[in-house]
C-alpha cells in the first residue's frame, strides 16, 4: 500500500466511526417531563390557587412511579403511608387519644385533593362544604346558627386530625364555650338564673352547631328550664348546693307528672319506670330528642337492650320507622305483656290491616286464626325474608314435627330441599286446601310452566291434561325417581288396571312392563304420538333391541318387521311365547296364503298345520332373500329334504 493510499484509509475508516457514533446519539432516549403529556390535567391544575408542593416544580415522581401500571397510575406506597413519608404523624396530631374517623379508617385523599383545590389545605370544599362530604348539612344548617360557625366554619371548635378532647374539640368543652362566653358577664348569669353553670357541659342544653329556637336551646326543654324556674327542682341559686334537688327519683318528677296518667291504666311497668329512674331514659333540662329522650329513637333502647344491637339482615319496619321500638312499646306501662301497645295480632294489623282478610281466606292457618304471628315471625327482625323465625321448613317443622323426618327419602321437591315450603303454600291462609297457593295447575305450573305449555296435535295424560298432578307424583318426597307416590308400575296400575288382570294370565311378558319402567316406552305427561309412546315403531323398539337392529341396517327386512313391531308381537304381554299377538301360524296367515298352490310347491305338500315357521325363516331380517336363517343343514340348504324325510306318496 502506498503511503498516498493510507491517510485516505484512515480518514475513510475515521468518518464510518463518527457516523456509528451519531447515530447511537440519536438513539437516546429524550426525557419529557409527565405534564409534556399530561397536558388536560396541567391546564386544570395550573389555574388552582392552591396547588400540592410536588406540583411546583413538577415532582411527579414523588408520589408515583415511573412508569405506572396500565390502566392507572401507580402510587409508590398505599394509603395514607404515602401523605406520611412528607406529612410526619406527630405533627398531624395522630398519637392523640382521638384521631378522625375519616383519616383512621379511611385516607387522606377522603378530605383533600393530592393535587390542587380551590379552598386551602388541599381541602375538597371550603368551610362546611369539606365536612358536609360525611356530615349531614341539615343540623348545621337550622334556623339559628352558632355564630362562630357562621364566621368562623368548624375549625373554629374542631381539629381537623386529631385531638385529646372527645369529638375532635380543640379544648374541653367547657373551656371552649367559655372562651366566648365568659361567666362574668351579667348577661350570662341572668340568662342561667345565676346558677353558676360554668363548669357544666354547656351542650346539655344547648345545640353548637345550630337550633330552630333562641339561644341555641335544644328542640326539647323541660319546661322549668325554659322558663326559668330551675329552683323549680334545685336547691336556690345563692345556697350551699344550689345543684342539690329538691327531692329524689320519681318522687321530684310525680310533683308536676301524675304517676297513674303515665300509666293509662297499664299493669305490667317498664322497670326503669317502676323503679323510679326517670333520668336513664330523659334528660331533665333539655335534649335533641322528642320528650326530653335522652338518646335518638331506639339507641335510648338499646343503652338496655344490648341482645337487640346486632342488625339483622331482614329488620321488622316498624323498628326502622321514626317511632321505632315505640311503634310496638309503651315506654311507661301497658296493659299487655312485654309492654306492648295491644295484645297479640291486633298489634299487629295496626300496620298489616290487609293482611287481616285474607283473600278468599276459606282456609287459615291456625296460628294466623288464633292472632299467634309471632309463632312464626320475629316482631324485631331476622336473617330470614319476611322476618321468618328461621328458615321457612323449620319454622313449619316446629308444628308439622313428622313432616322433618317424613321428607327425608331419596328424592325431595326442589322447594322442600331447600326449605321454602311458602313457594307452593300460603302461609296465613286462601281458598285451596292445604293452604296451597293455587289450584294444582297455577301452582306446579309456578315452576314446570314450560312443561305445562299447551301444544297442538299432542296426545295428554289424562291426569296430566286435568293438572292433576298429585294422582302419580308426591308434593314433598319420594323414596322413588321423579317424585312418584309408588314404583311406576303400581302408580301406572291404579288406572290401567286391565293390564294387571292380564298380565297375570300371560304366557311372555315385556320385560320394561314386568320391570315397572313404563316411562321406557311411555312418555308420561304427553307425547306428539299415539298412546303416549315416546318414538313410532320400530325405533321405540329398536332403541332397546339393538342386535336385531344391527342386523336388519345390512340384510333383508321382513316387511312388518320394518313398519311396526306390534303388528306381529303385543307390547305389554302376550298368551303366546316371545310376546306374539297369537299363534305363529295364524300370524303368518295374515299375511302368506298357506292353501295357495304355491305356498304348498315350495313347502313340499307339508301340512302348514305342521310346520313352525320361524324353525326355518327369521321373523325380522337374514341375509337370505327367503329370510331362511343363516345356519342350514347341508341337505336342507340343497333342498333335498328326502334325505332325512320319508315323503309319503299320496
Amino acid at each position: 500500500m502506498s503511503g498516498r493510499t493510507l491517510p485516505v484509509v484512515f480518514g475513510v475508516l475515521l468518518g464510518l466511526v463518527c457516523a456509528s457514533e451519531a447515530r447511537a446519539e440519536a438513539k437516546k432516549f429524550q426525557k419529557k417531563e409527565c405534564l409534556d403529556c399530561h397536558t388536560e390535567f396541567a391546564g386544570k391544575v395550573s389555574s388552582l390557587p392552591h396547588q400540592h408542593p410536588g406540583l411546583k416544580p413538577p415532582q411527579c415522581e414523588s408520589c408515583h412511579l415511573k412508569h405506572g401500571l396500565v390502566p392507572k397510575l401507580l402510587l409508590k406506597k398505599d394509603g395514607n403511608a404515602l401523605c406520611l413519608d412528607c406529612h410526619k404523624r406527630e405533627a398531624l396530631g395522630l398519637d392523640k387519644k382521638v384521631v378522625h374517623s375519616a383519616l383512621k379508617t379511611g385516607t387522606c385523599i377522603s378530605c383533600h385533593d393530592p393535587h390542587g383545590t380551590k379552598a386551602p389545605h388541599l381541602l375538597k370544599g371550603e368551610g362546611l362544604d369539606a365536612c358536609a362530604q360525611c356530615h349531614d348539612r341539615k343540623p348545621f344548617e337550622r334556623k339559628v346558627v352558632h355564630e362562630v360557625l357562621r364566621r368562623d366554619g368548624c375549625g373554629a371548635c374542631h381539629l381537623s386530625h386529631a385531638s385529646d378532647q372527645p369529638n375532635l374539640l380543640v379544648k374541653p368543652a367547657a373551656t371552649l364555650c367559655l372562651s366566648c362566653h365568659p361567666p362574668n358577664r351579667p348577661e350570662f348569669g341572668k340568662a342561667h338564673g345565676g346558677y353558676p353553670v360554668e363548669k357544666a357541659d354547656c351542650t346539655r342544653c344547648h345545640d353548637p352547631h345550630s337550633s330552630d329556637a333562641k339561644g341555641l336551646l335544644r328542640s326539647s326543654v323541660h319546661p322549668p328550664m325554659g322558663e326559668g324556674s330551675c329552683d323549680a327542682c334545685h336547691q336556690p341559686a345563692n345556697s350551699a348546693k344550689p345543684f342539690a334537688v329538691t327531692a329524689e327519683g320519681a318522687d321530684l318528677c310525680g310533683v308536676c307528672h301524675d304517676t297513674a296518667d303515665l300509666k293509662h291504666g297499664g299493669t305490667e311497668e317498664h322497670a326503669p319506670f317502676a323503679a323510679g329512674m326517670c333520668l336513664s331514659c330523659h334528660d331533665p333540662h333539655a335534649s335533641s330528642q322528642p320528650k326530653l329522650l335522652a338518646r335518638a329513637g331506639n339507641a335510648l333502647c338499646l343503652d338496655c337492650h344490648e341482645e337487640r344491637r346486632k342488625q339483622p339482615s331482614h329488620p321488622h319496619g316498624a323498628l326502622a320507622s321514626q317511632r321505632g321500638c315505640l311503634s310496638c312499646h309503651q315506654p311507661h306501662a301497658s296493659k299487655a305483656k312485654k309492654l306492648l301497645v295491644a295484645e297479640g295480632s291486633d298489634l299487629c294489623f295496626t300496620c298489616h290491616a290487609q293482611t287481616k282478610n285474607v283473600p278468599n281466606g276459606k282456609v287459615r292457618h291456625p296460628p294466623f286464626d288464633q292472632g299467634k304471628c309471632t309463632a312464626c315471625h320475629d316482631p324485631h327482625g331476622s336473617e330470614t325474608p319476611a322476618i321468618l323465625r328461621d328458615r321457612p321448613d323449620k319454622v313449619c317443622f316446629t308444628c308439622h314435627t313428622d313432616a322433618a323426618t317424613r321428607f327425608q327419602k331419596s328424592t325431595i321437591h326442589r322447594p322442600v330441599m331447600v326449605g321454602n315450603c311458602i313457594a307452593c303454600h300460603r302461609p296465613h291462609g286462601g281458598p285451596e286446601k292445604n293452604l296451597l297457593a293455587g289450584d294444582t295447575k297455577t301452582v306446579c305450573g309456578s315452576c314446570h310452566g314450560d312443561l305445562m305449555k299447551p301444544e297442538t296435535g299432542t296426545t295428554l295424560h289424562p291426569p296430566f291434561q286435568e293438572s292433576d298432578c298429585l294422582t302419580c307424583h308426591d308434593p314433598h318426597a319420594s323414596d322413588v325417581a321423579s317424585l312418584l307416590t309408588d314404583r311406576q308400575d303400581k302408580v301406572c296400575l291404579t288406572c290401567h288396571s286391565d293390564l294387571e288382570e292380564g298380565a297375570a294370565k300371560a304366557v311372555s311378558r315385556h320385560a320394561p312392563f314386568s320391570a315397572g319402567r313404563c316411562t321406557s316406552c311411555h312418555e308420561p305427561h304427553k307425547s306428539k304420538l299415539a298412546k303416549l309412546l315416546q318414538a313410532p315403531s320400530p325405533d321405540l323398539c329398536l332403541s332397546c333391541h339393538k342386535a336385531i337392529a344391527d342386523r336388519m341396517k345390512t340384510e333383508t327386512v321382513h316387511p312388518p318387521a320394518a313398519r311396526d313391531c306390534v303388528r306381529c308381537h303385543a307390547p305389554h304381554f302376550s298368551a303366546e311365547k316371545t310376546l306374539l299377538q297369537k299363534p305363529a301360524q295364524k300370524l303368518c296367515d295374515d299375511c302368506h296364503d298357506l292353501k295357495a298352490p304355491a305356498f304348498t310347491t315350495a313347502h313340499l305338500g307339508i301340512d302348514p298345520a305342521a310346520m313352525h315357521c320361524v324353525a326355518c325363516h327369521a321373523p325380522h331380517s337374514s341375509t337370505d332373500p327367503k329370510l331362511f336363517h343363516g345356519q342350514q343343514h347341508p341337505p336342507f340348504a340343497a333342498r333335498d329334504c328326502d334325505d332325512c324325510h320319508v315323503v309319503e306318496k299320496k
